[in-house]
């Protein structure tokens, strides 16, 4: 496994990637394709927010890719990170690849850390509960909020 930070020359090949990420949340966010048949979704926002982003790979395949940036306003510690995206190719899930990557990227930026997920996508609630359990020993806190009308889990965790 390769990770590496990208930035805004590899914005096409991030866009690229969004068309599966949105695929697989379209069923919990109700996201429709536009009349071509994508999804065409505007990337800009994440080099103009500062986010980071990374790119994964197993070999020479493109395996998934992250976003981190600040938990402001979700979290009340100063300077805490977010896990603001994070996919993983269909060929690379449930093989412990996603919870590699998910632990690299913590280990790179070690302090208070949040991880938000909508709670009726229960793959991705699985995943999360496992790769955070994992990484802390289980030594991590939960809580249910509703924003905008929807049920979100946030997992804050401290990584050392």
């Amino acid at each position: 496994m390769l990770i590496s930070r990208i930035g805004p020359e590899s914005d096409r090949l991030l866009r690229n990637l969004f068309e599966h990420y949105i695929h697989d949340m379209a069923e919990w966010f109700e996201i429709d394709t536009r009349p071509d048949g994508s999804y065409s979704y505007d990337t800009s926002w994440i080099w103009e927010n500062g986010y980071d982003a990374y790119l994964a790979k197993a070999g020479d395949a493109i395996a998934g890719f992250a976003l981190l940036g600040q938990a402001e306003p979700w979290a009340s510690a100063i300077a805490a990170r977010e896990v603001r995206e994070f996919f993983v190719i269909r060929r690379f899930r449930r093989n412990g690849f996603g919870q590699t990557m998910a632990a690299h990227l913590w280990n790179q930026r070690p302090g208070n850390w949040l991880v938000r997920v909508l709670e009726t996508n229960t793959p991705a609630v699985h995943f999360w509960r496992t790769a955070v359990s994992a990484y802390t020993w289980g030594e991590y806190a939960e809580e249910s909020r509703i924003i905008e009308g929807r049920s979100w889990l946030f997992l804050r965790f401290l990584a050392a």
